[in-house]
C-alpha cells in the first residue's frame, strides 16, 4: 500500500477533524522545533520539502531536548515540535495543550547509557557510587532513573546529573562523570572513550518503554489539519525510502550528507545512526499496541506510566486520571491531548 495514502491512518486529527471546517492559518507561517536525532525525514528539513508539500513558510529551529521544546511551545514561540515521551508526559500532566500527530520512533539502540573507559563500570552491577548524566526530563533521563530503580538503587546510591547533552559530552571528556544516557551526536562522541552499557531498547524491555513523536499545539492543530496531513505525508515518504532503498541512505549518499550538514557530524556517522532507529510503519502505528486501542492504546499507557514514575521521582506534581480516550472513527491517531493526555 502506498505510504502517502496511509497518511489518514497516522496524522492526528485526520479522522477527528474530518467533520470540522478546515481553517488555514492566515499567513501560513509556522515555527517547527527539531532535535539532533538522525531521522530519515530530517532530509526534508534540509531540502525544503516540508515547506513545499504543506505550502507553509516554515521556520525550523534546533533544540537540545524535548524539555526545551515544550518550554518554547508554552511560551508561544513554537507551534510544532519533535519530542520524546517523557517530556511529553510531563508537559501534558502540567496542563499544556498539545497534540501528537506522528510517532517518529520507539525505544531502540539509538539511545544508550555509555560508560567511560577507566570508570570502573563493567556491568550495571557496578553503577553504585558512580556519577551519571542525562538531558533534563528527556526519555533518556526517565530511562536512566528507571534503570537505577530496577537495580534496587536510588539517586542516593547513584548520582544523576540532569544537564543538556553538550554539557554531558564536556563533563564526560573531562572525567567529571562516569557515563551518560544520550542520543546522537553525543552518543557517538561518548563511545569514542567508552562503551555502551545498556540501550534504550533493553531498558524498555525491562518495563520502561519510550517513544518520540511530532506534536503540535492544540490551537494550531485545530486550525491547520491539512498542514499536519501534509507534514506527515513527507515523513512517510522518507521512511518508506529508508525501508526500501538502503543504498540511498549509505555513508556516501546525498541523504547522509544532507543530515550531516543539518545535524552535525559526518555522513558516515549519520548513516550509522540511522541504522540504530526503531521506526514504526503507519500500519503499526494504527494498531492497538500504539494508537488504535482507545483507552487501552499502548502510547497512552506509556504516557501514564511515565507520568506516574515522574511523580514518584518528584518531577511532576500530578498524574492525570486517564491518558486515553476512545478512538474516533477509523483514524486511531487522533489528538493526543484529548486521547493521550
Amino acid at each position: 500500500m502506498n505510504f502517502r495514502n496511509l497518511v489518514a491512518a497516522i496524522a492526528v486529527g485526520v479522522g477527528t477533524f474530518a467533520t470540522a471546517v478546515v481553517a488555514e492559518a492566515a499567513d501560513k507561517k509556522v515555527v517547527v522545533a527539531y532535535q539532533t536525532d538522525a531521522l530519515p525525514s530530517s532530509v526534508a528539513i534540509a531540502n525544503g520539502e516540508f515547506a513545499k508539500e504543506t505550502g507553509y513558510e516554515i521556520d525550523f529551529r534546533r533544540f537540545n531536548s524535548g524539555a526545551e521544546i515544550f518550554a518554547a511551545i508554552a511560551s508561544g514561540d513554537v507551534q510544532v515540535g519533535y519530542v520524546g515521551s517523557s517530556p511529553f508526559a510531563a508537559a501534558v500532566s502540567r496542563g499544556l495543550e498539545v497534540k501528537a500527530f506522528y510517532l517518529a520512533s520507539i525505544s531502540g539502540i539509538d539511545e544508550a547509557l555509555v560508560v567511560r573507559n577507566g570508570s570502573g563500570i563493567e556491568s550495571v552491577n557496578d553503577l553504585k557510587g558512580k556519577k551519571l548524566a542525562a538531558a533534563p526530563v528527556s526519555t533518556d533521563h526517565y530511562q536512566l532513573l528507571a534503570l537505577i530503580k530496577s537495580l534496587g538503587l536510588t539517586e542516593k546510591d547513584v548520582q544523576v546529573f540532569a544537564i543538556p547533552q553538550p554539557e554531558i559530552v564536556a563533563s564526560y571528556n573531562r572525567g567529571d562523570i562516569d557515563g551518560g544516557f544520550v542520543w546522537d551526536p553525543a552518543l557517538t562522541e561518548l563511545k569514542k572513550n567508552g562503551k555502551v552499557l545498556v540501550t534504550s531498547k533493553e531498558v524498555a524491555d525491562k518495563g520502561a518503554p519510550t517513544f518520540s513523536a511530532w506534536v503540535a499545539t492544540s490551537k494550531f492543530a485545530a486550525d491547520n489539519p491539512d498542514f499536519l496531513k501534509g507534514f506527515a505525508s513527507v515523513i512517510n515518504k522518507y521512511y518508506a525510502s529508508f525501508a526500501s532503498d538502503k543504498s540511498a541512505w549509505g555513508p556516501d549518499s546525498d541523504n547522509a550528507k544532507s543530515l550531516a550538514k543539518l545535524l552535525g557530524g559526518t555522513a558516515d556517522q549519520q548513516a550509522a545512526a540511522l541504522k540504530n532507529l526503531n521506526l514504526l510503519t503507519p500500519e503499526i502505528q494504527a494498531s492497538d499496541a500504539w494508537l488504535g486501542g482507545g483507552e487501552k492504546a499502548g502510547a497512552g499507557k506509556i504516557l501514564k506510566d511515565t507520568a506516574s514514575f515522574l511523580k514518584e521521582q518528584g518531577k511532576v506534581s500530578d498524574v492525570l486520571a486517564n491518558y486515553g480516550a476512545p478512538a474516533r472513527q477509523a483514524a486511531p491517531a487522533s489528538n493526543l491531548r484529548a486521547q493521550y493526555a
